[in-house]
């Protein structure tokens, strides 16, 4: 405050009671400086440098955990709105610098947010920058850093998520589960699943509509029908199958196969055929690659069964069989 308000001040409250003068004032916000100060250097106050910038300047890191080519302004519409309803970006991305002459920063938290920003700036709302906090980070860092921001989000895929891990445990972690659990401050059994996720055949991953429907849960009912040869080979074929019609669906040819009627295919595909039971009594037919009828006597009573699809010769060669049999020619 300068001396011309602190007169202006002085003289509203002159005949107001306690009043303090101006050397009181000046001491107090000398006080309530040095409180500051004493806060910061104490650590209990932390303040960072946010910058508002055009996200066009700001690339995604090449080991982001989001498939950001799976954004779209439906996934994303919630985001958009509470930007637009609020004025603006509340929450910071965190990025880095980069030394990139049509680049500034890369993204490691806030995928969403920059495209929401890029939306509504490429649909007539200009006056929308990207908010953001810049830190000096490490890949291992910006790893971690990323994973604690989107671990417990639906947005992120599992699948999404285990190529994340399998990458970063040879990347970072020397191929070590156990380094990256106790890193990341997770269980290793809670890791080993997304790891193994992460190990689907391209043919299964393909057979689902897109990457963000396919679960850990997933994996796991698969492996046991994936570890044997006969049921692999069956599986992946069924695979194979469903991965051509959610081409042709994707070509604009048909429907998409939604995910809980792959896995029921895929599982399906992977049961061993169950021998049909043998039939009791006898099996007459007119000859040997034909269908028959079975006769089944119980006491004083004979029962005849067919399949519904035998044609009139099948039946009639197979009852010839029977009556000779039973009566000679």
């Amino acid at each position: 405050m300068t001396r011309k308000h602190d007169a202006i001040f002085d003289d509203v409250l002159s005949d107001l009671e306690g009043v303090p003068d101006a050397s009181d004032r000046a001491g107090a916000r000398f006080l309530k400086r040095t409180t500051a100060i004493s806060d910061r250097l104490a650590g209990e106050i932390e303040e960072k440098t946010l910058r508002w910038v055009d996200p066009g300047r700001c690339r995604m890191w090449a080991r982001h955990n989001r498939d950001y080519a799976l954004l779209t302004e439906d996934n994303c519409r919630d985001l958009i709105d509470g930007i637009r309803s609020q004025g603006q970006q509340e929450f910071p991305a965190i990025v880095r610098p980069v030394d990139d002459d049509d680049y500034d920063f890369e993204v490691i938290c806030g995928a969403r947010r920059h495209f929401a920003v890029s939306w509504l700036r490429n649909n007539n709302y200009t006056q929308f920058k990207y908010l953001v906090e810049a830190r000096q980070l490490s890949d291992e860092e910006a790893f971690r850093l990323a994973d604690i921001e989107n671990r417990d989000r639906e947005d992120i895929s599992d699948y999404e998520r285990a190529l994340d891990y399998a990458d970063a445990v040879a990347r970072y972690y020397g191929g070590k589960q156990k380094a990256m659990a106790e890193r990341l401050e997770v269980s290793q059994p809670w890791l080993s699943r997304y790891l193994q996720l992460a190990k689907l055949p391209q043919a299964i991953v393909e057979a689902f509509p897109n990457i963000r429907e396919i679960r850990e849960r997933n994996a796991r009912e698969l492996k046991p029908l994936l570890s044997q040869s006969d049921t692999s080979r069956a599986v992946l074929e069924e695979a194979g199958a469903i991965g051509r019609e959610q081409e042709r669906a994707r070509a604009g040819r048909g429907s998409f196969v939604d995910a809980v009627t792959v896995m029921r295919r895929l599982t399906r595909a992977g049961k061993p055929v169950q021998p049909k039971p043998e039939v009791d009594g006898k099996v007459y037919r007119r000859s040997t690659h034909d269908k028959g009828i079975a006769v089944v006597q119980k006491g004083r009573k004979v029962r005849i069964e067919f399949e519904a699809g035998m044609t009139k010769a099948q039946l009639k060669g197979a009852f010839d069989a029977y009556l000779s049999a039973e009566f000679g020619d």
